[in-house]
């Protein structure tokens, strides 16, 4: 696997030239923030649907850089020669201070996911000391969800919340 760093991408889009630029996150991490770029969003699990030319250059951007590491490999198995992962993902292009898009109105879904977590926690947390000793597996059920996202890539806690009202805009398919 090639990773690109921020800078050389960005290079790349002043420069122009003919590669796809394809953010593998959900729909509504993609919609709620992304590189401020001709971006593509493709996420992670529908990355075998992926229809284009096994020669083309393309640059795969995730959160982290860890899905589109995955995403990466899993082209790179299907015969794309010349695919790369922007190493550090949208958190490393945003620390180099590089442009990119916002919705306008609501807080970016993993705010929204963290958010919510940190409330659920808390919630079962005290309510296990004040309330009833069986709130504790709140705590311990979100605690598992984050540490599948983590390892995974996937959340149901932002599928979920990307179904909220005020989020209806982010769950629009945006490919």
């Amino acid at each position: 696997m090639s990773c690109i760093a921020s800078n050389e991408l960005a290079d790349k889009i002043k420069q122009g030239g003919h590669y796809y630029l394809i953010d593998v996150r959900t729909s509504p991490e993609f919609n709620s923030e992304s590189i401020d770029a001709k971006c593509r969003n493709h996420p992670l699990d529908q990355i075998m649907t992926l229809n284009l030319p096994k020669e083309s250059e393309i640059v795969l951007v995730c959160a982290s850089g860890k899905r589109s590491a995955r995403a990466s490999e899993t082209l790179a198995e299907q015969g794309y020669s010349n695919v790369y992962s922007l190493d550090g993902g949208l958190v490393n292009w945003k620390a180099n201070k590089l442009p990119t898009k916002r919705a306008e109105g609501a807080l970016p879904i993993m705010q929204q996911a963290q958010i919510t977590a940190g409330i659920l926690v808390l919630i079962g947390a005290l309510g296990s000391l004040l309330i009833t000793s069986g709130l504790i597996w709140l705590t311990i059920l979100i605690g598992i969800g984050l540490i599948f996202a983590g390892l995974s890539g996937w959340c149901g806690l932002i599928k979920l919340l990307g179904h909220m009202p005020w989020n209806k805009r982010l769950m629009e398919c945006s490919r």
